[in-house]
């Protein structure tokens, strides 16, 4: 696709000379990368040559045949072929011109565009491309041309090539106009053709026949038709009998690709039945040329006839269809689960119920279910592989594989996939498959197998850690043969199984201790861990106590000392030693054995001596004062006693008591 767009962008600056690449791109964006349609654009009409007008030798034509529903635009290598289709060319049109080769003036059609409750009139010529009349939309209604669908045609363009002319369009024509968005919900997004091209699609499809169900995927490139011939292989009903339910209205044609059908994304749902039998409708049993020679009945096509077309003829023949086998897959099969599925219908329908239960899926999901489970739960891998063109592909499949005893062994020791390897490029890709999950000895081992001896049973099975292929059945072998090696290789794998399911045990028991060692190891350390921090909290606490009375001490010794210095203030001065002999001495013997000594007058109170002591650092609720004789606590008495009162001898000695 990247490289398509780049050829057709260096063809585009070649024929246009527009060197700037992001205006290029721009033109081509605004036609869906339809160059001629982006070269009439971006020259004035008349001018535009392409390369490939250079030479007389190669000339597009426009070819409007009596097929419905069809425009078929092609190339030939010379003058000499164009000759041959003009019974059918109605207009010969040079690439990248709008002229036509008539010497008639071009008419002018008139085209009236409803969008919106609102109509719009466009004039052009009927030289002019459907991607001009787009262009000249888009202009109008601000809808870009991949977003938009025109309704009321005619005849159908098929490319936004197609001349306005060849569509036999009268001069007023009536128009409407939708936008893609409004059609389908792409995540909320309007998403042109160039990006949904590369997105990938979800289909649930209900196949009605059938009763079942299928996912399948497809890139957005992919037609309609290709899924219906898809389908095709999985529910055995020819294209051209299939009954579909799910998609959009407006798709008329099934060469459309996905990305411009309309239909949701990421998912999608359908549902798919087989047209009712009618007796007017007959089955072809097979159609020769008339002019096809007796000698060449392989190049035989099959007629495909339009449901609108009912001929009654000797030549139809009720309820015959065609003898030819079908391939048990289909040729290119790049879904191992489609193709596993059609494997497993196409095996019943050719060889009866009696057959083993074929495993759908991928080869490596078929190996993940049966060799990399848990030992107890493990399986050996059967892989049949089939060749349409061997001899011994009946009689294996119906006398062997669908034996009595064959079915129950294969159903409780095996898991069975199936392949068909008769079409070399199915072959090629499962060898990729056996040699991305069992390497490349087993791929060089499948690739070696002779094909004279197909079809082959292969047994794969787990040993020692290993997935690898155990033994080959060929096909030439008997029923006998067949069981003796089913049986060797279950018992060999027994006894592998008992040894891993051994290893497994010893394994889940040592890795059952040491869980348990760890389990032990973390909830001692997180006792441990539980048991430092209470450590540490009822550290924090005791230290926050300590704190706490250290700045309480602290405060009451300020307060006491705050209380010291008032106290320190309001003491009278001590009074001089000839100050008179009235003066007073006391000694105050403290606790330590050392004495105070100071003078007072008679007339000071008690207070001023207890003061005198709170000054020199012992408060009164912490010391007590005695006299010696009487004994008696000074500090219980009345403190506005003077020294007189208390009969002070002119040296008096008081004792200072801890409380």
């Amino acid at each position: 696709m990247a490289e398509n767009r780049e050829m057709i962008l260096a063809d585009f600056q070649a024929c246009t000379g527009i060197d700037d690449v992001g205006e290029a791109i721009l033109y081509l964006e605004g036609t869906n990368w339809d160059l001629l349609a982006a070269v009439n654009q971006a020259m004035p009409r008349g001018t535009q040559q392409l390369p490939f007008d250079m030479g007389p030798e190669v000339e597009m034509i426009e070819e409007i045949g009596s097929i419905p529903h069809s425009s078929i635009i092609t190339q030939t290598s010379s003058l000499k072929n164009a000759e041959t289709a003009k019974s059918e060319i109605i207009e010969n049109v040079k690439p990248g011109t709008s002229q036509s080769k008539s010497n008639a003036p071009a008419k002018m059609l008139t085209f009236h565009i409803n969008h919106l409750n609102r109509t719009y009139k466009i004039d052009l010529s009927e030289l002019s491309t459907v991607g001009e009349l787009k262009q000249s939309i888009w202009n109008k209604t601000n809808i870009t041309p991949c977003q938009q669908l025109i309704h009321g045609w005619k005849k159908g363009p098929q490319t936004n090539s197609t001349i306005l002319q060849t569509l036999e369009l009268p001069r007023e024509n009536t128009l409407s106009v939708t936008s893609l968005s409004d059609n389908w919900d792409l995540t909320g997004e309007i998403v042109c053709l160039s990006d949904r091209v590369t997105l990938t699609y979800t289909l649930n499809i209900k196949d009605e026949v059938h009763n079942k169900s299928y996912k399948l995927k497809f890139p957005g490139t992919h037609t309609i038709l290709d899924v219906k011939t898809n389908i095709y292989s999985l529910i055995d009903v020819p294209v051209r009998h299939q009954q579909w339910k799910g998609w959009p209205s407006l798709l008329t044609d099934d060469n459309v690709i996905l990305a411009r059908s309309g239909i949701h994304y990421p998912e999608h749902d359908l549902s798919v039945s087989k047209l009712p039998s009618k007796e007017e409708k007959k089955d072809v049993v097979e159609l020769i040329d008339s002019d096809s020679s007796i000698d060449e009945p392989e190049d035989v096509e099959e007629f495909d006839v339009p449901e609108s077309f009912n001929v009654e003829d000797d030549i139809f023949i009720d309820n015959i269809r065609s003898t030819k086998i079908q391939r048990l897959m289909p040729e290119n099969v790049e879904d191992e689960i489609v193709g596993t599925l059609h494997f497993a219908e196409q095996y019943e329908k050719r060889y009866g119920l009696n057959h083993p239960e074929f495993f759908t899926g991928t080869f490596e999901d078929a190996i993940k279910e049966s060799c990399l489970k848990p030992a107890k739960e493990r399986k050996l891998l059967a892989v049949y592989l089939h060749h349409d063109n061997s001899v011994l592909a009946n009689v294996f499949c119906t006398e062997l594989l669908g034996f009595g005893t064959v079915l129950p062994l294969l159903s409780e020791h095996f898991i069975v996939w199936g392949w068909d390897i008769t079409y070399e490029s199915n072959k090629q890709r499962f060898l990729e498959s056996v040699n991305h999950t069992l390497g490349s000895v087993a791929a060089l081992t499948v690739r070696n197998i002779d094909v004279d001896t197909l079809p082959v049973l292969m047994i794969i099975m787990r040993s020692r850690s290993n997935t690898e292929i155990f033994t080959i059945v060929h096909g030439n072998v008997g029923v006998n043969e067949l069981l003796t090696n089913l049986i060797q290789a279950v018992e060999v794998f027994q006894e592998q199984r008992r040894t891993d399911i051994g290893v497994e045990e010893e394994r889940q028991a040592r890795e059952k201790v040491k869980q348990e060692q760890d389990r032990a190891y973390q909830e001692s350390l997180a006792a441990d861990r539980a048991k430092e921090e209470a450590k540490q909290m009822q550290e924090e606490i005791e230290k926050r106590r300590k704190e706490q009375a250290e700045n309480e001490r602290l405060a009451e010794e300020a307060r006491k000392e705050a209380h010291r210095q008032a106290i320190e203030s309001s003491l009278p001065p001590e009074p001089q030693q000839n100050a008179g002999d009235g003066v007073l001495k006391v000694r105050v013997r403290l606790p330590a054995g050392k004495f105070l000594e100071r003078r007072f007058q008679p007339d000071t109170p008690l207070q001023t001596l207890l003061n005198f002591l709170i000054v020199e650092g012992y408060p009164t609720e912490e010391y007590k004062v005695l006299s010696s004789w009487p004994r008696r606590d000074l500090t219980s008495m009345d403190s506005k006693l003077t020294l007189m009162e208390l009969k002070f001898c002119p040296q008096e000695t008081v004792i200072l008591e801890e409380r």
